[in-house]
């Protein structure tokens, strides 16, 4: 397996002998998934099955941003209700999912269901310094993590300058992301 963090190919070696423990981000389900979200579901789907073919019990997650700032807005414009939009989107993702092969994951928790956990954590963040609020959102600061950015290989300032979003000039660093 290529490690993206030491960038040579490793043997690859499971945390517990014969298991395989995978995540993949799933969708925010506010419309219904693009070729780009497909690519990834499919990818993962694709190393699931070869730990699979290779002996591995695999053990296989993907989650369901239920709610977020996109999904109410687009719940407002149609008149529904969040719940209402994100399960509708939920089954479409599992219709489409389906027609690509995409076998569905061993556990599919949405955001909704983990909003304590979520609170906790931005809270550890925030009492750690890690994180800072602006008018009710909650941010990271990139600039706290001498890491970050590490596992891309990517340099940071290069991203700054070549920024694909107007940058929001409330945030302390441009790289700095909503946490909530």
């Amino acid at each position: 397996v290529f490690n993206t963090l030491t960038k040579r190919k490793e043997v690859f070696e499971p945390q517990e002998p014969g298991l395989v423990k995978m995540y993949c981000c799933g969708p925010t389900v506010y419309d219904h998934f693009h070729i780009g979200n497909a690519r990834a579901f499919v990818v993962f789907d694709l190393v699931r099955r070869y730990f699979r073919y290779r002996g591995y019990r695999v053990i296989y997650v993907q989650n369901f941003t239920d709610i977020d700032d996109k999904i109410i807005r687009r719940a407002a414009e149609q008149g529904v209700s969040v719940r209402d939009l994100a399960e509708k989107y939920i089954q479409a993702y599992f219709e489409d999912a389906s027609a690509l092969g995409i076998e569905p994951a061993d556990v599919q928790p949405r955001v909704t269901m983990h909003m304590a956990e979520i609170i906790d954590m931005v809270r550890i963040l925030l009492d750690k310094g890690f994180a800072y609020r602006i008018d009710g959102d909650v941010y990271f600061d990139t600039s706290k993590d001498p890491d970050y950015g590490k596992l891309s290989g990517q340099d940071l300032a290069a991203l700054v300058a070549g920024a694909r979003v107007e940058v929001d000039e409330r945030k302390r660093h441009p790289l700095d992301f909503a946490l909530w």
